[in-house]
């Protein structure tokens, strides 16, 4: 698999990392590789490219659904004094 592929490419960047850093870098490939199938139908003649738009794909998701519970009203909060 071709998103699998370019993981394995960036392994040295990986392991230049902090340890904090690594877990988080762990978490974006992992992201990526949950849209890796989709995206693996890309014609691309840059192979990063299934893998970056996976990744990307992922965080508007998140970021979308983080917009949508900021956007719900807050619970009124009662007062008992």
């Amino acid at each position: 698999m071709v998103v699998e592929a370019e993981i394995e490419k960036l392994k040295k960047f990986r392991d230049s990392l902090r340890l904090e850093d690594k877990l988080i870098f762990e978490d974006l490939l992992n992201q990526g590789k949950l849209y890796a199938s989709a995206a693996s139908s890309l014609a691309s003649p840059v192979k990063e490219v299934p893998l970056i738009l996976s990744i990307l794909f992922a965080h508007h998701k998140k970021l979308s659904e983080l917009e949508r519970k900021l956007e719900k009203p807050a619970p009124a909060i009662s007062s008992a004094i």
